[in-house]
């Protein structure tokens, strides 16, 4: 059987947590609205709680009325609804899975294990699965980050997954990769020789990339303060954004060609250390300010909030990718809490022609830019120079953009989330979209280098009120270099 075509039993560990009922069961909605899963695809929601099936069908279809941006389709429903299954199981207690095989069909059907909760229960879930014998050389596990909060912790996570399961059944997963603008980079770099061959230190003067959200810590303090923006953010979504970037062609579109080629950029980043990381990092913390027009706290005011706490909630990040393609051309890294607007954004900045004969007229040419918008109103924009209309004064040139709205370009009626590409492409048997094993290592790896660096420098971290782009420090980052921040 075509394995894109097989069916799944879809296993949701944590069904009834935050995750499963915001993201997994609207992603799974969706995907039966649209068509996408096979007849025989079963899901079965995994969670302690004393819940029968029927009431744990009544639990999903309140989630639904709850996150879904449209009505249920009473049709749509009634046949999601009949592939749903609860079973309750112990974590931690092994004996407990084999009521697992009453409701997986091994020989027929992929098991897909989706991990919807915290890494410290992966290794006891997927002792219970092996120990209970219902796993198979097709059975694939659905890792959530984040996997561990250094480099050690990281291994160890691994280490327990991979101590059951081969790296090609694991599937790690990073939301941002599922998101239609970044699979779109490909697309752009690698379909259009106007990009393709423009690409390089000679023709790109530099790179911003900007995740900037609006929102606070939202009740999970304690957490936040053990991981802060660093660990949370760049980790993960800024520096996976950043290899589809900078990764050289991939020979094929299939998992290990793309995941190889994001491991080189990875393992090409100059590493940021106690000697470098005042001119290459800035550090921040929001307090007290105003956002949509209401005050809003400060970080240490926050619900939850315990002691005074130096966690970052603002990083800026100048990084230097060390190969021939990228050499002297900085890329930007921007991501914070409280900041004005929730925008991710890459801006792609060209090099100013070397001459300018508008002179006259415009005393400097504004530099083109290619603009990649993540989130909202996903698309691509192009900034460039054209003549004003007229026949009075000579040539007088005004930016224009050229807008490429997804939704205006394509006339879609709406654009799918990213979780319902990753959960598709996951019952599907497609790595493209997943982290490996070597990727979260060595983003981890350079990641404690940041944090050694400001342990040992031992600097609280600069303050910016709520609503703000972020601290002073973090304009000078780039006004150092002749360079604004694209805001």
């Amino acid at each position: 059987m075509d394995q894109i075509n097989r069916a799944c039993d879809f296993v949701i560990f944590g069904a009834l947590g935050d995750l499963s009922r915001r993201k997994l069961i609207t992603s799974i909605y969706h995907l039966e609205r649209s068509g996408l899963l096979e007849d025989e695809t079963k899901i079965i929601g995994i969670a302690r709680r004393d819940e029968t099936t029927a009431s744990f069908i009544d639990k999903m279809k309140s989630s639904l009325k709850e996150f879904l941006k449209w009505d249920i389709d009473p049709e749509v429903w009634q046949r999601l609804a009949a592939r749903i299954t609860y079973v309750k199981i112990n974590l931690d207690r092994p004996d407990e899975y084999y009521q697992l095989h009453d409701v997986l069909n091994l020989e027929e059907r992929v098991t897909v294990n989706y991990f919807a909760v915290p890494p410290s229960t992966f290794g006891d879930i997927c002792k219970g699965l092996s120990e209970s014998r219902i796993i198979n050389d097709d059975t694939r596990v659905v890792l959530e980050k984040p996997i561990g909060h250094d480099l050690a912790s990281s291994i160890i996570i691994n280490d327990a997954v991979a101590a059951v399961f081969a790296e090609n059944q694991i599937y790690r997963i990073d939301h941002y990769l599922g998101k239609e603008t970044v699979q779109n980079l490909l697309a752009l770099r690698f379909a259009n020789s106007i990009f393709t061959t423009n690409w390089d230190h000679n023709a790109i003067d530099h790179v911003q990339i900007t995740v900037a959200e609006e929102v606070g810590i939202e009740g999970r303090w304690g957490y936040f303060d053990q991981s802060g923006q660093l660990r949370d953010m760049v980790q993960n979504h800024l520096l996976q954004i950043l290899s589809f970037l900078a990764m050289e062609p991939p020979v094929k579109l299939d998992g290990d060609n793309i995941r190889n080629e994001k491991l080189k950029v990875l393992k090409a980043l100059r590493p940021i250390t106690i000697d470098n990381i005042d001119s290459k990092t800035v550090r921040g913390q929001y307090t007290s300010g105003f956002l949509k027009g209401g005050p809003v706290s400060g970080y240490n005011e926050e619900e939850g909030a315990q002691d005074e706490s130096n966690t970052e909630t603002f990083v800026a990040l100048r990084v230097d990718i060390d190969n021939w393609r990228w050499a002297d051309v900085p890329f930007y890294l921007r991501t914070a809490k409280r900041m004005p607007t929730k925008l991710s954004e890459v801006v792609i900045v060209f090099k100013q022609l070397p001459h300018n004969i508008f002179g006259k007229s415009n005393r400097k040419l504004s530099p083109n830019k290619l603009i990649i918008r993540l989130q909202p109103h996903e698309g691509v924009e192009i900034m460039m120079l054209n003549k004003i209309p007229g026949i009075d004064e000579g040539v007088k040139l005004q930016q224009t953009m050229l807008d490429l709205s997804f939704s205006e370009v394509f006339k879609v009626e709406r654009i799918a989330d990213a979780y319902e590409r990753l959960l598709l492409e996951a019952m599907r048997g497609n790595q493209a979209l997943f982290v490996s094993r070597e990727e979260v290592e060595q983003a981890w790896k350079w990641i404690d280098s940041i944090q050694d660096a400001w342990a040992e420098l031992n600097e609280p971290p600069k303050s910016y009120p709520a609503g703000t782009w972020g601290p002073v420090a973090a304009v000078t980052l780039l006004a150092k270099d002749g360079r604004e921040w694209e805001e």
